[in-house]
């Protein structure tokens, strides 16, 4: 019965929360550290952390089915990171076989999210990195639902030098010197090159488990974003706790450091 009534109040909140965004103050592009999963499996009283990370990937869907239904057109998705590959191998192992299922169920044929892989796929294990290019590869040219940018084996600050490595090899390629180079280069010419450059503007960042810091997510792309830090882990966060990230979001006047 109390299950019944709290259903009821959170589907009647859910229609109030909506009934609070307007449409024309939705972001366009949301990311997301899916943050607190070891931490929830200790508080649940599982000795295995990797029961966190798997309960933690099935949320995943999900998340993308409520982006779906309110109207977000691109979402990152902070899977593993490339510090996350020094913890102990067991649970690497266990990170690794997570991901790639998470991977695998986003790419199914009933879905219609297109998935582009972003991060240094070089510091994966081969063979993981060829089965998350060959899942998202069936994804290519779907519509339909929001696009899904996976973050794997990535870090912030590779990408911005990956970035400057790959403006400054453009440059060389148009024939300047180094002088030339050094007296022209801006951030713009970065910003060509970071890995979502083709992309709407990242404008919402939310992070779950309560801890406030981007942990090198995104760090070229949120000099404007927004932040949103929910207090949950990942595991337990619902429909209602993104629909106050976004209502918080449509609520804040963004001056873009004008």
């Amino acid at each position: 019965m109390r299950q019944a009534v709290r259903r009821t109040v959170d589907h009647l909140y859910v229609k109030r929360l909506m009934n609070q965004i307007p449409a024309d103050r939705l972001p366009r592009h949301v990311g997301i550290l899916i943050d607190g999963n070891r931490r929830w499996a200790r508080s649940a009283g599982y000795a295995d952390p990797s029961v966190g990370h798997l309960v933690g990937g099935a949320k995943v869907e999900a998340f993308l089915r409520w982006c779906d239904e309110i109207g977000i057109e691109r979402v990152t998705i902070f899977l593993l990171s490339d510090d996350n590959l020094a913890r102990s191998s067991k649970e690497v192992a266990a990170l690794i076989t997570i991901v790639t299922d998470v991977v695998a169920g986003l790419s199914d044929a009933a879905n219609h999210w297109e998935l582009t892989l972003i991060g240094a796929l070089d510091v994966l294990p081969a063979e993981m990195a060829a089965t998350l290019k060959e899942q998202t590869a069936t994804t290519a040219g779907r519509t339909g639902g929001v696009g899904v940018n996976i973050a794997v084996g990535y870090g912030g600050q590779r990408e911005i030098a990956d970035a400057v490595c790959a403006a400054i090899s453009e440059q060389i390629a148009g024939g300047a010197t180094l002088d030339e180079i050094l007296e022209t280069f801006n951030a713009d010419m970065i910003s060509r090159h970071i890995y979502t450059a083709a992309q709407p503007t990242l404008d919402l960042i939310i992070r779950t488990s309560g801890e406030q810091r981007l942990s090198g997510f995104m760090l070229w792309q949120s000099v404007y974003a927004e932040m949103y830090f929910c207090e949950c882990y990942w595991p337990e966060f619902r429909k209602i706790d993104f629909l106050r990230a976004l209502r918080s979001y449509a609520q804040r006047e963004r001056r873009f450091g004008r």
